[in-house]
């Protein structure tokens, strides 16, 4: 797909793997994308991998430099520098501050600005209070103009019976999707997309 992109990445550490992933597919089909990142993405090691790894991999991926500032992201909309904004992985916290209007980092700071020109903001959440405290978020995001969704499933209903996670692999067809302004449907259970 070639499209310029702006690809938001939060703190749900445990799938940023995955985003890495999607975001190697989506470029190697001729997507252009410039990674921006939350604060928490941008500064903390954890047990999945370090800040300054993030970043290597982001470079090798994409050929731009991660946008980690509002200053960096805030000419997305205005200067029209993506068809489509990305949030992947995309936490409860960022969820929240979206559906509440509170811009207070570069990945909600990208989706602002670019909503203001009424382009796509794709969603990938990962939250574990999904079906919880973030479910009312979810709900209004569901049902606000120019936001999609990444289909999204209970990750481990046993152990985490509130987590939600989105269906990664099918991240680039509700890419897709938004740009025709269509919501990528879930699956029903054994359905082949």
């Amino acid at each position: 797909m070639k499209i310029d992109l702006a690809w938001g990445l939060c703190g749900s550490f445990c799938t940023i793997e995955k985003t890495l992933a999607c975001m190697r597919e989506v470029a190697a089909g001729g997507a252009r994308i410039r990674p921006v990142l939350s604060y928490h993405a941008a500064r903390l090691d954890t047990r999945f991998g370090t800040a300054q790894q993030l970043y290597k991999d982001l470079k090798e991926i994409t050929g731009n430099e991660p946008i980690d500032s509002l200053q960096g992201a805030e000419p997305i909309g205005p200067k029209h520098l993506a068809q489509a904004v990305v949030l992947a992985p995309c936490t409860g916290n960022t969820m929240a501050k979206l559906a509440a209007g509170i811009i207070d980092s570069p990945v909600l700071m990208a989706a602002k600005s670019h909503l203001r020109n009424g382009g796509p903001v794709i969603i990938a959440l990962s939250t574990n209070d999904g079906l919880s405290g973030s479910a009312q978020n979810i709900g209004k995001l569901l049902n606000t103009k120019n936001i999609y969704f990444v289909p999204f499933l209970q990750d481990d209903w046993e152990k985490k019976p509130t987590s939600l996670q989105a269906d990664f692999e099918r991240l680039p067809a509700a890419i897709e999707a938004a740009l025709e302004g269509r919501q990528l449907q879930p699956l029903l259970r054994g359905a082949k997309p």
